[in-house]
């Protein structure tokens, strides 16, 4: 399998399947002289990991993050940067009878038809196992960032849309983000998603989400106005994400509906500082970042791995019947959250780096 590897500048690379017995990242690109340790991955690695709570897969797992290498003295020097997580929580006795047989909706075929050999535990690499490595390596990025930026930079992600149940954006309060199992900016909706998801997963489905990403402190200048446009970079990260089916950055798809007096950004000057009336772009124009927030957001499908019965084919090719036991998210999207802000803070940090190389 070729393209494990994210980035320009500042790269990663995963490795490890979902049952295997460990999983794992090599960052190449890290500025040397950072204040990086175990114990500030972990806090990021704490927002992912499996078994948090009643709403998420029951899979237990700690993510401990032991690094490797790159570290000195608790900092950077500049060369790789790896890092291990075992695998503590397998039980691949529970895809046994699902080991001819493809998920609908589920990359199971396609990886199958590709490569002719599929790892049914767990799903192998497709899993959103290998999603815990990417939170590693957005954690030092974040840490980079900051260091580089300042306490103004930060990066926040939340859901907004769960299923059928839409929070009130209006409401939107950092604080109470991380004080519910949903990831939800509105103290308000919560009850409500608590009841709905629970629903949901008493019925043997599962539902998708929309995560949306805020990124402040962000310089003007970022990014590049053909091939490497910040925006599509972003894209591009987050559609790799595990179940992504669709990105917007600013109001993205429903800039369609906008006119152009509604769609602009307008712009005044107060001595001698650019200020914008609205966000539209979500920070972006013409694939540079404008110093607003960056503003972008992702739909997560629903799980594939269901309770109730689907028809599909087996490896055969023969018509059968599947239902999937085992333990799995009944709304993936929920820890996609610190996924997505982790993907945009390495592409944040590249490009930074990037346009150090080029313009100084």
């Amino acid at each position: 399998m070729s393209f494990n590897t994210f980035g320009k500048i500042f790269r990663f690379t995963t490795w490890g399947e979902s049952h295997g017995p460990s999983i794992g990242c090599v960052i190449d690109g890290c500025p040397p002289n950072i204040a990086i340790s175990e114990k500030d991955i972990q806090i990021e690695m704490n927002k992912r990991r499996p078994g948090a709570s009643k709403f998420t897969s029951q899979r237990k797992e700690a993510d401990k993050v032991i690094i490797l290498s790159g570290i000195f003295q608790g900092k950077s020097t500049g060369t790789p940067i790896s890092m291990i997580i075992h695998n503590e929580d397998k039980r691949s006795r529970d895809y046994e009878s699902i080991k001819e047989k493809f998920r609908p909706g589920h990359a199971d075929y396609t990886y199958f038809k590709k490569y002719g050999i599929r790892d049914f535990r767990g799903g192998g690499r497709q899993s959103a196992r290998e999603t815990a490595c990417r939170v590693a390596a957005g954690s030092i990025a974040k840490t980079v960032l900051k260091k580089i930026l300042g306490n103004k930079f930060n990066i926040i992600g939340a859901v907004t849309q769960l299923g059928l149940m839409s929070c009130e954006k209006e409401n939107w309060n950092d604080k109470e983000i991380r004080k519910n199992p949903f990831f939800c900016p509105d103290k308000k909706s919560v009850k409500i998603w608590e009841k709905y998801l629970m629903a949901v997963r008493k019925s043997g489905s599962s539902c998708g989400a929309i995560i949306e990403l805020r990124a402040s402190g962000v310089p003007v200048g970022l990014g590049a106005p053909i091939y490497s446009k910040l925006d599509a970079d972003i894209a591009s990260a987050l559609m790799s994400i595990n179940a992504v089916k669709g990105v917007n950055i600013g109001s993205g798809m429903s800039s369609a509906f906008l006119s152009g007096e509604e769609n602009s950004d307008e712009m005044r000057s107060n001595s001698g500082k650019v200020k914008f009336k609205s966000n539209n772009a979500g920070g972006i124009l013409g694939g540079i970042s404008s110093g607003q927030n960056i503003i972008a957001s992702f739909a997560v499908k629903p799980t594939s791995s269901i309770l109730n019965n689907r028809e599909t084919v087996n490896k055969k090719g023969k018509n059968t019947n599947i239902s999937v036991k085992g333990r799995h998210d009944p709304c993936v999207g929920i820890r996609a959250v610190p996924i997505g802000e982790a993907m945009l803070a390495c592409v944040l940090l590249d490009h930074y780096l990037m346009n150090k190389a080029q313009c100084g």
